[in-house]
């Protein structure tokens, strides 16, 4: 693809209208009047890369809701205060449809229209790419310079060895999602077989290696029986590997899948009848609790930093916000992590006086958030050694709603989770690898 300069070009006039028609929704959404917008200002402009279509597009479009309620948010209560005036955020959709080579010419362009803010998450591949061409571009370009957050591209190595000044994660990378994980496999002392299995690209591989060596030191006893890749978003029919596992005899499985790939395993997997537990990263969203239905409850698992269910009163506040801005159940799929990754640009943004890339950076390295903007559901800061987001991690279980901790369902689907394990942010964190080049 090559990107013509003006598709991501927008008039100020319909930026004006988008505002007045987002002032209308906020109010109508909080019933409350809102402070002053300033339509007139030139956005800010933030540019979402995601895969957009193709078979994993679910993902893709429940990541856009998510940036699109936290852009109207801040926008909301004013845009971003700078010394010039206030102005507002403006997110830009780009469908990368899932191929590094398309998020590379998208990255030109966005770099092009010098917008100063990349946003991906949905692919470690991709963000890897995306971080070594902006580390070529931001070298050479030193004019048009940008950022890179990334909200869920979990690969360690993207923090650690391959860490950049351009480039921020606000999830939990694998291994800290995983060492979450295994910390409650170790206690259930019911399974003594597992089968590992995951997408064939940087971020499964890196999660089937991990689980063998952290089960190997947690509970020498677990026999590993099946180990499968697969390739990414290309399986329609998951039963083949459903049978394997079924005559492993396996009673639980660790995967990282997310998307269809996650969805089409375990209904797999349920149409065969079997009583397995999933140790999963992604398990409590995107189809997967509707499909499993009453086989899921106690046997499905995953590792989160937030879930609706965490039971404070911001975080039950900030569920219904979100399932009254899209009512939809096909819509339910919030994260705390990427409403707070939009509220600390912002707070960046008004540090540095400034939306330059390089002062952004230096206002983001070390910064907290304290979790104010979201009604207190959310916290963490920034580590600068490694732009290393952290935060808490919690693992919870599927369960019937109703049941205690259990008030929220997912998707409508009747099943929420609930609460397991919480590990604090300074007990979720691990020593990082990172030699940070930072610019003069």
């Amino acid at each position: 693809m090559t990107a013509d300069k003006n598709t991501f070009r927008t008039p100020r006039r319909h930026w004006m209208a988008m505002s007045a028609a987002l002032l209308a929704s906020v109010v109508a959404l909080t019933g409350r009047p809102v402070a002053a917008q300033t339509t007139a200002a030139e956005p800010i402009r933030l540019a979402m890369i995601e895969t957009l279509s193709g078979p994993l597009a679910n993902a893709g479009e429940a990541v856009w809701r998510n940036l699109h309620w936290a852009v109207e948010r801040v926008n909301a209560r004013g845009g971003v205060r700078l010394p010039g005036g206030a102005r507002p955020l403006a997110l830009v959709r780009m469908d990368s449809k899932g191929n590094p080579e398309e998020a590379l010419n998208l990255l030109r362009a966005a770099t092009d229209q010098q917008i100063g803010f990349v946003l991906q998450g949905n692919s470690s591949a991709v963000a890897a790419a995306l971080i070594d061409a902006l580390n070529r571009h931001n070298e050479r370009e030193p004019s048009r310079r940008a950022l890179f957050l990334n909200y869920s591209a979990v690969e360690p190595a993207l923090t650690n060895e391959r860490c950049s000044f351009w480039h921020f994660r606000f999830d939990a990378h694998a291994d800290m999602r995983l060492n979450a994980l295994t910390e409650v496999l170790k206690e259930d002392r019911e399974v003594r077989k597992v089968y590992l299995i995951g997408q064939d690209y940087s971020f499964g591989q890196q999660v089937v290696r991990r689980s063998r060596e952290m089960l190997a030191a947690k509970r020498a006893d677990i026999e590993i029986v099946g180990e499968e890749l697969h390739p990414m978003a290309r399986v329609k029919d998951f039963l083949p590997y459903a049978t394997k596992i079924r005559a492993s005899g396996a009673q639980a499985v660790i995967t990282g899948n997310w998307g269809n790939d996650l969805t089409l395993l375990v209904k797999a997997v349920r149409d065969l009848g079997l009583n397995v537990k999933f140790y999963t990263f992604y398990g409590n969203a995107l189809g997967v609790p509707a499909t499993l239905g009453e086989a899921g409850v106690g046997a499905v698992l995953a590792v989160s930093e937030w879930h609706p269910n965490v039971g404070d009163p911001g975080s039950e506040a900030m569920v219904r916000a979100f399932r009254q801005r899209f009512p939809d159940p096909r819509d339910d799929y919030l994260h705390a992590r990427m409403q707070v990754m939009v509220e600390m640009l912002a707070q960046a943004i008004e540090k540095a006086k400034s939306t330059d890339a390089v002062a952004v950076a230096r206002a983001m390295e070390g910064l907290n958030y304290d979790g104010r903007t979201l009604g207190g559901a959310h916290a963490g800061s920034m580590r600068a050694a490694d732009h290393q987001f952290q935060q808490p991690l919690l693992v919870s279980v599927m369960d019937r709603v109703g049941t205690p901790g259990v008030r929220f369902d997912v998707e409508g689907s009747g099943y929420g989770f609930r609460t397991v394990r919480r590990a604090e942010a300074a007990a979720a964190a691990m020593q990082g690898a990172c030699k940070m080049v930072r610019p003069d």
